[in-house]
Parts: C-alpha cells; sequence; structure tokens
C-alpha cells in the first residue's frame, strides 16, 4: 500500500466526539452525519457509536449522499432535538462545506468537523491532520519519486500534526460560550 493519509480517518471521530461533548455536555441526543458512499462510512460508524457509548450520548445516525439529501438531514435532526452534530469525512462532504455549514448554523447545531476549511467559511470547531502538513509531506513524497524512488516503495503516512480550530465568532452566533479550557487547547481561534 503506498500514499499518504493526509487528514486522519475514522480513528479521530473518537476524538471529535471528545471534544463535542467536552464544548456542550449537557446537548442530548447528537447526531453523526456521514456520507454513505464514503470508503470509510462503516468505520466512521463504528467509532461513532463506540465513542457515544462511552460518553453514555444518545446518537442519532443520519446518512446523506448527495447535496438534496441535506436538508432532509438537518430537519430529521432538529425534529430528534440534536443540538451537537458530529459530521464525518470525505470528499464530497468536503466540497459542500458551506452549504453544511449554512444548514448547520441556520438549524442552530453545534457542529464539528474534519478539515479546518469548514470552520474557515462558518463552521463551529474542526479536529484533523494539518492541511499545511500534509501538503508539505505530499511535497517530499514527490521529491523522493522525481528522484528515482518507485511509488510502491514509499510507506503510508498516517498525520502526525493534528489541528483544533475554534471559531469563536460562530460559537457566539449560536449562543454558546466554548469552555475555557477547550480554547487553551486550540491550535487556532478564529475571531
Amino acid at each position: 500500500m503506498t500514499g499518504v493519509s493526509y487528514f486522519g480517518g475514522p480513528e479521530l471521530v473518537t476524538k471529535r466526539l471528545g471534544l463535542l461533548h467536552e464544548c456542550i455536555p449537557e446537548a442530548t441526543p447528537i447526531a453523526a452525519l456521514l456520507d454513505p458512499n464514503y470508503v470509510e462510512v462503516e468505520a466512521e460508524l463504528r467509532e461513532a457509536e463506540s465513542a457515544a457509548r462511552e460518553l453514555k450520548r444518545k446518537m442519532l445516525v443520519v446518512k446523506a449522499g448527495n447535496d438534496g439529501d441535506f436538508h432532509a438531514s438537518f430537519s430529521s435532526m432538529a425534529q430528534a432535538g440534536v443540538s451537537g452534530v458530529l459530521v464525518g469525512g470525505g470528499g464530497f462532504f468536503n466540497s459542500q462545506r458551506r452549504q453544511l455549514v449554512t444548514l448547520a448554523a441556520r438549524h442552530a447545531m453545534f457542529a464539528i468537523y474534519n478539515l479546518r476549511e469548514f470552520v474557515e467559511v462558518g463552521g463551529l470547531m474542526s479536529y484533523g491532520g494539518s492541511t499545511a502538513d500534509a501538503y508539505r509531506r505530499a511535497g517530499i513524497y514527490v521529491g523522493r519519486i522525481i528522484k528515482g524512488t518507485k511509488p510502491g516503495d514509499l510507506p503510508v503516512e498516517l498525520p502526525t500534526k493534528f489541528e483544533l480550530i475554534i471559531n469563536v465568532a460562530t460559537a457566539k452566533g449560536l449562543g454558546l460560550e466554548i469552555p475555557p479550557m477547550l480554547l487553551a487547547r486550540a491550535d487556532e481561534v478564529i475571531e
């Protein structure tokens, strides 16, 4: 197996859910919004359910496989009284980040994402591998290949640098006060 795993995978779901719980400990139920077409969806689901059990939190699992599913998904979460949302990974969700962030805000849901780009467009918070570090590591791989290393000889690398990004302006807009201990641990706070 070759390549670089840029942003972490299902193994970070537990950490994200823990951060969401720390931010809004009273919120119940919480939801996991997952893309059923994402290759890692089953692993994400197992991790999310396991983490919810550990935290003694009720979890609603909602899947959205295309942008037409988003409105129905958020409506069903709102009807269930969800206030916290763990948004799963995958290229489709990443490409639809503005719509996901807008719907979370419209429904006054506190959401955590896997990439900082969600927070940069108004999402509440993210936890995942550093995008800048991933691009730097990819550049090193390209350099090795240009110098003659066979791609198949390069090991798979998992992220080694992780970032917690929090958007306090979004938190204020949602009427949420981020716990000071969580803010102190953030790698970046967007005002």
